[in-house]
């Protein structure tokens, strides 16, 4: 595995590179050779930042950690990742057993050991709902979703007659999910 380190707000020594490979390193047998880590370390008010990207086939595998020791967001970092690449290759696992032949590549270039894939299924649905989804404004539904004490709410957009997605969003603000076709 290659890496790719970069520094905003902070020089990025080599015995910080050091480090960052060393620990990096431990999760570089689960990628083919030839995959490029981009590793992101920042610092802004005492607090760090780590941001690794791993394009992964198709996909991204991406961990984001601040924590206020630079080692131990990298840390966490790599732990975040380890645990999304092996649930990633027991999904894949699922879909191979279903005999899809276009996830068989996929499968394949994630080189995490069989061993480590428990049979335990990956996803349980614990409770299904339904409801009606009544036209309205975004507005609307987001008084709709903070009544009910949800972070989304599902609403069938009056002007589009679309099915749209409020949600409440980390810094306190909202979004909206438009379907695009």
């Amino acid at each position: 595995m290659r890496y790719n380190i970069i520094g905003k707000n902070i020089d990025v020594w080599d015995k910080t590179k050091d480090i960052v490979e060393r620990k990096m390193d431990r999760i570089a047998k689960l990628f083919p050779e030839e995959t490029t880590a981009t590793i992101t370390l920042s610092l802004e008010k005492l607090v760090s930042t780590v941001e690794v990207t791993i394009p992964l086939n198709k996909r991204l595998v991406r961990a984001e950690v601040q924590d206020g020791d630079m080692t131990a967001a990298i840390d966490k970092a790599v732990d975040i990742l380890e645990s999304q690449v092996v649930r990633y290759k027991k999904r894949m696992r699922t879909k191979v057993r279903q005999n899809s032949e276009n996830y068989m590549a996929e499968y394949d270039a994630i080189l995490v050991p069989e061993t480590e894939l428990d049979e335990e299924p990956l996803y349980k649905i614990e409770k299904i709902k339904h409801f009606e989804v009544k036209p309205m404004d975004a507005e609307e539904a987001v008084m709709e979703m903070e009544l009910v004490g949800h972070t989304f709410f599902v609403f069938r957009n009056g002007e589009t007659d679309e099915v749209n997605v409020v949600y409440k969003r980390k810094d306190g603000s909202y979004g909206l999910i438009e379907p695009e076709y």
